[in-house]
């Protein structure tokens, strides 16, 4: 069968699926991205360069369609190479966050396309509105926010199938795709995350941290209130006081990946960094950037207690990979982790309140052996319901492969 993969950053959340294509002989599997894709094994490659955007032209609202649209305009013009090689997908599967979808349909009128369903933006009940000390959206804000949807509604209406991670986040789909979305997180490698005692991790200070140390870790793409950093440094000062041999490592990048980007002249690194510098010894504190995945797998390794926050918004694999290690996590009782963690798999607090954040952490590292069982269950979980060996069957058969 020949299959088409096409996301703007490949493989992104399609690896595990098109590896497994590509590994059958009798498969033909090509894939289209921007400049920024990688490679698989036995996957045929074909990218396509970003078009520069200049949205001072173009209604506000509209300002997102329109780049979408440029960018498909490009993967027409590669798809339309394929089609003219001769090469017809019986599948496709694409991320219809960046507007690639849109070309698809009239390239190849007769493949069976299967959309990613990520997340789908909303006014209330989801990432905007839930911080108080986010920005607020006007009337006119809404509106654009709405707008984002754009593609996206164009692609469920041309798809034959969507693919959603969770269940929380297809419930941010409108009710009337219910039926066409259907639930299959991609998985993780579990064979890949396993523990090693014998694990360290050198801090840019030069210090080696191991396993067995009062480590607190937090890992997300960029420190920034969606992922809860904020909350985390904020809880960080009475955490370090009342544990006066604990270190943190924090891994993420500088700028923004989710939510809006930090005032002009800072970082929300430096700016929360700043703020809470009082009281904290800083020099307990590593920022680690973002560092190799063999050095974030052994932060995960050498863990003692493990905070992950976040927005209602995309659940991080991180959160499962962390799961996966064994580590005891304390998270955010927002919708997203709740799915995933309950009280035998570890310890949820609200999502605002920092204080009750440092208290948690504070008890499970004064008696980390009476919370060890919640890193062994958090473990099984994520062996049971995220296990790509389990989960990429069971994508396949819901599309009849």
């Amino acid at each position: 069968m020949n299959f088409l993969f096409v996301h703007n950053n490949f493989p992104g959340q399609f690896r595990n699926l098109a590896s497994e294509l590509a590994s059958q002989p009798s498969n033909i599997v090509k894939a289209i991205g921007a400049e920024t894709s990688r490679g698989i094994a036995n996957v045929t490659s074909h990218r396509y360069r970003a078009p520069a955007t200049d949205g001072s032209g173009v209604h506000a609202f509209a300002r997102r369609f329109d780049s979408e649209c440029r960018r498909a305009e490009q993967v027409l013009f590669v798809a339309a190479d394929l089609a003219a090689s001769g090469f017809r997908p019986d599948f496709i599967f694409v991320h219809c966050g960046w507007g690639e979808n849109l070309p698809l349909r009239s390239i190849f009128p007769k493949s069976k396309i299967i959309v990613y369903c990520e997340f789908y933006y909303r006014q209330e009940g989801q990432d905007v509105h839930f911080d108080p000390e986010g920005s607020w959206l006007g009337a006119d804000g809404a509106v654009g926010l709405h707008c984002r949807n754009a593609s996206t509604v164009l692609a469920l209406v041309e798809a034959d199938i969507g693919l959603s991670p969770t269940v929380w986040q297809r419930s941010t789909y409108p009710t009337e795709f219910h039926r066409k979305i259907k639930v299959c997180h991609e998985g993780i490698d579990i064979q890949r995350l396993q523990p090693d005692d014998s694990a360290e991790v050198l801090t840019p200070s030069g210090r080696r941290l191991r396993k067995g140390q009062e480590i607190i870790t937090f890992v997300a793409r960029s420190l920034e209130p969606l992922r809860g950093y904020h909350i985390l440094m904020r809880a960080l000062p009475e955490i370090m006081k009342a544990r006066p041999k604990a270190e943190a490592i924090i891994l993420g990048g500088d700028g923004s990946s989710y939510g809006p980007p930090a005032p002009e002249g800072t970082t929300w690194k430096k700016l929360y960094l700043d703020e809470n510098r009082k009281g904290l010894d800083v020099d307990r504190v590593h920022f680690l950037g973002l560092a190799p995945y063999d050095t974030y797998l052994n932060i995960l390794r050498i863990s003692a207690v493990h905070i992950y926050l976040t927005y209602p918004f995309v659940l991080s694999w991180s959160l499962l990979e962390a799961m996966a290690m064994g580590c005891i996590i304390v998270g955010s009782d927002t919708e997203p982790v709740r799915e995933a963690i309950d009280s035998s798999s570890g310890i949820l607090t609200p999502f605002l309140d920092s204080s009750r954040l440092a208290y948690t952490v504070i008890k499970v590292l004064s008696n980390r052996k009476s919370y060890a069982r919640l890193g062994v269950q958090a473990s099984a979980v994520a062996a049971l319901r995220f296990d790509k060996r389990d989960r990429i069957p069971h994508m396949m058969q819901i599309l009849g492969l």
